[in-house]
Parts: structure tokens; C-alpha cells; sequence
């Protein structure tokens, strides 16, 4: 275990990492990772990734900026910056591990942007890191923090494991959780679907926390529709999601269903962990 300078034995600082392209959805990250920072005690550390370090004096001036702007969110919460040449795609996953970051808070410009966080390009940075993230577009954090959190859940297993840290993150807003499943007219399918939601209250009635279950008027076919939607009438504050990279039998033709949730147009951020293998079911994600 590290020691601080007086050699007392000191917990590790807890921390957050925001990715950044100096743009104003990055900002709206940078007041999420803030205003979470501040409730779940962590530090905040600001990454910019460049291709080479020609210009690191004048990009280090603009992280500086960028750190000056997060204060001035939250002055208490500890910000760093970090300046790191790569590829994006592995860099940001790359840095995370480096710092021991248990969430990466990112802005994506949605299927119009023209920036590097676009909303596949943001999909193909959440598959190469092993950190779970909350992907956001032009929209803040509300002052109650996540109140309502809507989980998909299907009929691949490991939907399960996105339950760890839902309830982490449920437990520090006092949040409900909204469970929503598609409705199958197969008897087994649909009977595998209640053993989900069966399984999710039980878990998360286990830490406290409130749980509705909702079932879809169609089938899978129509599922990521039926979700967002949902999440749109309830005005959810977050969709959690498992990145299953296009695999999901609920995909659309063409486009991950994954990346369609994350460019949601109601603006709703996505957290999103990648699968791992896990017979247990639920991932080791907790905040703590």
C-alpha cells in the first residue's frame, strides 16, 4: 500500500479521466466528470492525445486553459492534465491504465460531427480499454446527478454484468433503476427474459436500490427504438449499456446497436462497460 510523505498508510486517489478535442461537447464531459468528481470523491485528469509533440508547449497552454475552466466548475476537486502522443483509439484506454482512472467521461459529436470522438469512432475507443465509460453529448449534468438510469437488458447473458456498476453508480444518487426488456412471444425466450429481470431485482434489492421493470410493446426487432424512447418518456439522466460490438442479435443492419444508443437524439449520456468473461455475471466494477 503507498504512504503519504508523513508515512502513514494513504488510500489510492480515486480518479476520473476526460478526453478532450478542445470542443464544446468536450466541455459538457468535463462538467459531468466534475460534478460527479465532487460527489463521489475523486480527482479529475484532462487528456489531450496528439499525433507528435511539435506544438506541446502551445497544446500543454490550452490543457492549461481547459484545467483553469474545470476549477472554475468545482474548485474542490483535485484537476490534472495530461498531454500524451498516439493514436487515439489506444491512447485514451492507454492513459486510463496508466493513472488507474475508474471512468472515462467522453463527449461525442454524434453521426454528424467531423471531430475524432464521432459516434462510431467513440465506439471503436470504449472497445480498446479495459475502463467503463459515460459517453456524452451536448448535454450537462443536472444538479441531482442521475436520478433515473435505464438498463437494457437481452437475452445475451452478459447484459448481467452491467448490474455492478449500475448499482455503484445508483447508490450515489439514489437512483431507480428502470430494467427494460423486449417482449417475446417464444414462450423460452420470453421466460429467459423475467429470469433477467428476476435476476437484476434481486441484485439490486440486495443494495438498496429501487428497481422498475418495463417490457416492450414489440419484439427484439424493434428493441433499440422501443428503449430509447422509453428512456426519452421518462426523461431519463443515463442508459447503461454492455458494448457488445455489433455481436447483439439486436443490432441494427449495418450500425452497432451500441452506437446508436450513444447518439440518442434526446441527448441522454450512455455508460457503457465492455463484456468480460465472467461466469458469475456480474463485472467487478463498483466505485469503491
Amino acid at each position: 500500500m503507498k504512504t503519504n510523505e508523513a508515512g502513514t498508510n494513504a488510500k489510492p486517489a480515486r480518479r476520473f479521466l476526460v478526453p478532450t478535442d478542445f470542443t464544446a461537447v468536450a466541455d459538457y464531459a468535463m462538467d459531468h466528470a466534475m460534478k460527479l468528481a465532487n460527489t463521489m470523491g475523486t480527482e479529475v485528469y484532462l487528456l489531450h492525445m496528439v499525433p507528435d509533440m511539435e506544438e506541446e508547449e502551445a497544446v500543454q497552454h490550452r490543457l492549461n486553459a481547459e484545467m483553469e475552466r474545470a476549477q472554475a466548475i468545482n474548485a474542490h476537486v483535485p484537476v490534472r492534465t495530461m498531454l500524451r502522443q498516439g493514436k487515439v483509439y489506444a491512447g485514451i484506454g492507454e492513459a486510463a491504465k496508466e493513472i488507474g482512472a475508474e471512468l472515462i467521461i467522453m463527449g461525442t459529436h454524434g453521426m454528424r460531427g467531423m471531430q475524432f470522438i464521432t459516434g462510431s469512432r467513440a465506439l471503436r475507443v470504449i472497445t480498446n480499454s479495459e475502463v467503463p465509460f459515460i459517453v456524452v453529448q451536448e448535454r450537462g449534468l443536472r444538479p441531482a446527478g442521475y436520478q433515473n438510469i435505464v438498463v437494457p437488458m437481452d437475452l445475451q447473458r452478459e447484459t448481467r454484468q452491467n448490474l455492478g456498476l449500475v448499482a455503484a453508480m445508483a447508490s450515489f444518487f439514489k437512483a431507480k433503476v428502470h430494467v427494460v426488456v423486449p417482449k417475446e412471444k417464444d414462450e423460452f425466450l420470453h421466460r429467459q427474459l423475467q429470469d433477467n429481470i428476476i435476476y437484476a431485482r434481486k441484485f439490486l434489492g440486495g443494495h438498496g436500490i429501487a428497481m422498475e421493470a418495463f417490457e416492450t410493446k414489440g419484439d427484439s426487432k424493434g428493441f433499440v427504438k422501443a428503449t430509447l424512447d422509453y428512456a426519452q418518456q421518462i426523461d431519463a439522466d443515463l442508459i447503461a449499456v454492455m458494448n457488445m460490438t455489433g455481436t447483439n442479435i439486436f443490432g441494427a443492419l449495418g450500425v452497432p446497436y451500441e452506437e446508436e444508443i450513444i447518439t440518442n437524439k434526446a441527448l441522454i449520456p450512455v455508460m457503457m462497460l465492455n463484456p468480460v468473461n465472467n461466469t458469475a455475471g456480474i463485472t467487478g466494477w463498483t466505485f469503491q
